[in-house]
């Protein structure tokens, strides 16, 4: 349940600040009647991410071994990759993603069709979804019931949601950087579990060798089906008993990651900003 909440938190909230730069702008600049097509293409993004969803899950069911550990190992792989994709491209993008969005809307209502906004909204909001629907599937094979994911996801979905709303009316003193900070920190681990459990769905069909069948077993002292053994198995990858390939995967995932993201960056110099920007712009 916490690993989809963070999930579609984050998620959602990027996508909700995206939708609320564009309708800002429109609203400064006196463009009002445009936000019909940004929710019509809002709302079929909605739609495709709900069909990617029931497509993804229906594929799974129906699959039996070792389909289903190929499928497993194959989209939690997959998830892992563009999770960690995301959080350094969101990392790199923030900064100048106003400008871009501002551009874009300028030059759809130059064009003198909506459906230039239509597209904007819809490939803003479906690359959002789609991806959560892809890591919430990963999440739910990881260690919940699609029902307690389900739910996390709606909490943070709304969360994110309020969050962005009271961004776009001005209200909000959330700290954004702080919170992606803190939010790309927890899905680094995230991803770090999704990959070492991918890891052990395709050493029971004898993909990857497993060297050491278990490097410890905790199993004891922390069950995996005990409440704190859910908790750091959903958000953190925790194994009680992992084999060798295991552990290096994870340990060697997160170093990599977490050093490259920690890496002092070397930014061109900007101007400083100013209280009229958007907090997403600051981060």
């Amino acid at each position: 349940m916490l690993s989809s909440l963070l999930i579609t938190l984050r998620e959602g909230l990027e996508a909700a600040l995206i939708i609320g730069i564009v309708l800002a702008y429109l609203a400064q600049t006196g463009n009002r009647r445009a936000f019909r097509p940004v929710w019509l293409g809002t709302g079929l993004a909605v739609i495709a991410s709900l069909i990617a969803g029931a497509a993804v899950y229906f594929t799974a069911g129906e699959l039996t071994a070792p389909g289903e550990q190929i499928f497993e190992g194959v989209a939690t792989l997959t998830a892992a990759g563009i999770l960690t994709w995301m959080i350094f491209w969101m990392r790199r993008q923030a900064i100048n993603i106003k400008g871009q969005l501002q551009a874009e809307i300028r030059s759809a209502l130059g064009s003198g069709s909506s459906w230039g906004l239509v597209g904007l909204a819809f490939v803003a909001v479906a690359r959002e979804g789609i991806e959560t629907v892809l890591f919430l599937f990963a999440a739910t094979r990881v260690a919940e019931s699609a029902i307690l994911s389900t739910s996390g996801g709606l909490i943070g979905l709304a969360v994110a949601i309020a969050i962005g709303y009271t961004i776009y009316k001005g209200t909000s003193r959330l700290n954004l950087r702080t919170f992606f900070n803190i939010t790309s920190i927890l899905l680094i681990f995230f991803a770090a579990g999704l990959l070492a459990h991918s890891i052990h769905e395709f050493q029971e069909i004898g993909f990857v060798p497993t060297v050491v069948e278990h490097v410890w077993d905790t199993s004891r002292v922390l069950s995996e089906e005990s409440i704190l053994g859910r908790f750091l198995t959903a958000l953190f990858g925790y194994n009680a008993n992992p084999s060798a390939v295991e552990v290096i995967v994870y340990l060697g995932y997160l170093g990599i990651t977490l050093l490259s993201y920690f890496r002092p960056s070397h930014p061109k110099k900007r101007e400083p900003v100013t209280a009229a920007e958007t907090p997403l712009e600051a981060k």
